[in-house]
């Protein structure tokens, strides 16, 4: 059977400018008029954004990357969210007297205005550029997830070749749809920072709520085996510290590494969880009997290849603490977030050019040093 390579790109706030990275590594490996190497791209939450973007380039790899590329490094945060004092405030004081105090109606309950980032992605993003790729047969599906708050369902909106079935599995299921502004925006908004979206008759917040099996989409999509760009903040490789020599502070934990841990569990814990689970049926389905069909006993092997920082975000992230407008740095202090502690959670809302593009030249550097299993991967 034809192998069909898919790309999976997890949600993260800021720290998906890693996955831009990576991508750009990727382009540099490949010859100057390659194909799209990902006939299905599956992206949550801001990767969301990135495979929305890559899908709807997808007749010129190369030419999507860098305008992706070019994207993420002119990031400011009030390109994102309301950074100026009026904005912060507002919706600070609205959040706390409406969801503490019960005082006013119809209020958001987000602790962020995210306004800014629709009309950003409206001027930037050509939707329009997946149906053609599908057209010229450079691209098989894009999808991205949301969770909708009602239903409690991980909903996969896909839009891809007509030949690809729905699905309906335990809290996910995949729905055939023609991608939009509000899908992506809908993927993108992380409880309770950012308001949830509403999609016909219900409304959805970030897709890695409740995503169980991040790599099951790309599998339903039709991809045999699996590029996966992570953004944990736990370094892989060399350069990893042993758990024996962490240094604990003894101090009770702010309300910054609280959020931090929480959202790693959302974008992070299940991704891994996820790949190691496959990688365990891989392992079972080679030492079934020769006699026994692993595909129809659905342990078909799925190749799997996962690229990650090599270096923690939350210190890169804490570096650039600084760069914050004063408004959302002084919102941000309070909890924690802006001292080295709590930088976890900075580095998912640091949506400034300098953090994101030392972010992209850690993932190019990354991607560059697995070229000899990229290279093997993608059959280059």
């Amino acid at each position: 059977m034809t192998s069909t390579t898919g790309l999976i790109l997890s949600g993260g706030g800021a720290r998906a400018a890693y996955q831009v990275g990576v991508l750009a590594g990727i382009a540099e490996l490949l010859p100057p008029s390659a194909r799209n190497p990902f006939p299905v791209i599956v992206g949550t939450s801001a990767g969301a954004i990135n495979a929305v973007t890559l899908a709807s380039g997808a007749t010129h790899f190369g030419d999507a990357v860098q305008r992706l590329t070019r994207f993420w490094q002119h990031f400011r945060s009030h390109l994102v969210i309301r950074s100026d004092w009026p904005g912060v405030v507002r919706q600070a004081s609205r959040f706390v007297s409406h969801n503490l105090l019960g005082i006013g109606s119809q209020v958001p309950v987000a602790l962020l205005d995210s306004s800014p980032l629709r009309g950003l992605l409206a001027e930037h993003l050509d939707l329009d550029g997946i149906g053609h790729a599908i057209a010229a047969e450079q691209l098989r599906a894009v999808a991205v997830t949301a969770f909708g708050y009602e239903s409690g369902q991980a909903v996969t909106f896909y839009q891809g070749r007509g030949t690809i079935e729905p699905w309906l599995r335990h809290r996910r299921i995949g729905v055939p749809t023609a991608l939009t502004l509000d899908h992506l925006l809908a993927s993108a908004a992380i409880p309770l920072l950012f308001a949830p979206v509403r999609l016909g008759e219900e409304f959805y917040g970030d897709g890695a709520v409740r995503q169980s099996a991040p790599i099951s989409p790309a599998l339903h999509l039709g991809a045999s085996r699996v590029l996966v760009v992570g953004v944990s903040g736990n370094p892989q490789g060399p350069t990893a510290p042993l758990p024996s020599t962490r240094v604990y502070s003894g101090r009770q934990p702010s309300l910054a590494q609280i959020g931090a841990h929480m959202l790693n569990s959302t974008f992070i814990d299940s991704l891994e969880d996820d790949i190691e689970l496959l990688q365990r049926l891989n392992h079972l389905g080679r030492l079934l009997p020769a006699h026994l069909d692993a595909r129809r006993l659905g342990l078909a092997p799925i190749e799997v290849l996962v690229v990650a920082p090599s270096q923690p975000l939350d210190e890169i992230a804490a570096r650039h603490r600084s760069e914050l407008p004063a408004a959302l740095r002084l919102f941000l202090r309070g909890p924690g977030a802006t001292r080295t502690s709590g930088a976890g959670v900075l580095s998912y809302l640091l949506f400034e050019a300098s953090y994101c593009s030392e972010l992209i030249e850690l993932g190019r550097r990354d991607a560059l040093a697995k070229q000899r299993e990229l290279r093997q991967f993608l059959g280059i």
